[in-house]
């Protein structure tokens, strides 16, 4: 019986708490497979090279076109602390993945965040990134909004 979409996003809410931990932006992602089993986490990349383009939902769409096969990836759900920017939704589009559940939205966090110059915002919603495309990837978020804000609490300042 596949897991709940609360659960897995709670999942990908504790990589991002461990991504802080570690000294990293508070961001993490988990793919799970179509059964709910969790199949790769990824957190933040940020540090330690200061890599701007080193997004937990990017760096998870690259592990995962390495290890799984297009179809297995339409069947899978990327689970994101964060709406993915474009940048990430580019990369779990061309990676195949079919389907995001995210927590916090992307015009949440930039309210947060403001203009840091670690985490410039974009103001594109991840769902017209996907609609540009030509195969179809189901979104689903915000979802639990308030929990995934938490995790930001104190970062930006």
């Amino acid at each position: 019986m596949p897991m709940p979409d609360d659960d897995l996003l709670r999942r990908a809410f504790d990589v991002a708490d461990r991504a802080l931990e570690r000294g990293n932006h508070p961001f993490g992602a988990v793919l799970a497979g179509p059964d709910g089993e969790v199949l790769l986490e990824m957190e933040n990349g940020y540090l330690p090279d200061g890599d701007m383009t080193g997004h937990a939902e990017r760096l998870l769409a690259t592990a995962a076109c390495k290890a799984f096969e297009p179809e297995e990836l339409a069947e899978c759900t990327l689970y994101s602390s964060a709406e993915p920017c474009a940048m990430c939704a580019g990369a779990i589009y061309w990676a195949g993945i079919g389907r995001v559940v995210y927590g916090l939205s992307e015009a949440r966090l930039k309210e947060i965040t403001g203009n840091h110059p670690e985490n410039p915002t974009l103001s594109l919603p991840c769902r017209t990134v996907f609609a540009a495309g030509q195969r179809p990837t189901e979104v689903v978020g915000p979802l639990l909004e308030d929990e995934a804000a938490e995790l930001h609490e104190g970062v930006w300042d």
